[in-house]
């Protein structure tokens, strides 16, 4: 059995006008989790709200907890959707960069 060998792919060509491309599109994909970090902070402003409601009942009470619970989870997710828009957008800097190097 003979085993036919392939050639080499060539490597892309570089193209400034794609590369800037892509990198536009890379930032606004940062620009829209950033957004998505702004509507968490609206959320969490709205929770905090919530939990300064003086509800004395026991359900109230249980009410308030769930609500602090829920805010320290979104809390946690918001940071670490804030950590990878910045990420993103370090990333979206080096694309054009990188992609001379094709």
């Amino acid at each position: 059995m003979s085993a036919s060998l392939m050639p080499a792919a060539s490597p892309p060509i570089f193209d400034p006008q794609q590369c800037a491309s892509r990198s536009h599109e890379v930032q606004q994909l940062a620009w829209r989790m950033a957004g998505c970090t702004d509507k968490a902070d609206a959320v969490l402003a709205a929770l905090g709200r919530l939990q300064l409601e003086q509800w004395q009942s026991p359900a109230g009470r249980a009410y308030r907890t769930t609500i602090a619970l829920q805010a320290s989870a979104l809390q946690s997710a918001r940071a670490s959707l804030d950590a990878a828009s910045a990420v993103v957008l370090r990333h979206s800097q080096h694309v054009v960069v990188s992609g001379g190097g094709q």
